[in-house]
């Protein structure tokens, strides 16, 4: 009878598992998507103020208005997922953004598209994998926001390029 209840007992356990892993995985996840989220808005906002060409400001002008928009809906599901949603970025964000605000014109445009192309291939990356969790809402919030990170890759990259261009 003791082993029926332990052998029972670790069945539960073992089926409980990969659920309680995935719940935990899915609200880091989210979490991190706020963070994210909020970072972005800050640097689209510092791009506005600091860049040094149209491309980078106008690209500031998409991220404040993409991840603010992308942040409503991570924070519904968020709270969905009964997860207090973080209000601010996490430290290495608030570094980068530290290290961006000390620059402006050419320097700042170099320096901020290299992060947004490291940033956002990170992110698609991560948004990939959500994409495919058990929980409805966290694999919708994470399709939904894959092309919106694609096109800002591409943006980031072609203000790159263009200085690369441009320096020749």
């Amino acid at each position: 009878m003791k082993t029926l209840i332990m052998a029972a007992g670790l069945a539960v356990a073992l089926i409980s598992s990969p659920a309680s892993a995935q719940g935990s995985a899915d609200k880091t996840f989210i979490k991190e998507a706020i963070q994210g989220n909020l970072a972005e808005v800050q640097m689209g906002q510092l791009a506005q103020k600091n860049g040094g060409s149209d491309e980078v400001k106008s690209f500031g002008r998409a991220l404040e208005a993409d991840h603010s928009q992308a942040n409503t809906k991570a924070t519904q599901v968020a709270q969905e997922m009964k997860v207090t949603p973080p209000t601010g970025p996490n430290s290495k964000q608030k570094h980068a953004y530290d290290r961006a605000a000390k620059l402006t014109g050419p320097n700042f445009d170099r320096e901020f598209a290299r992060h947004m192309i490291i940033d956002h291939k990170e992110d698609i990356v991560k948004y990939q994998k959500a994409s495919k969790s058990k929980d409805t809402a966290v694999a919708s919030y994470a399709s939904e926001s894959l092309p919106t990170l694609q096109k800002h890759l591409q943006m980031a990259q072609s203000i790159a390029q263009g200085r690369k261009t441009s320096q020749r």
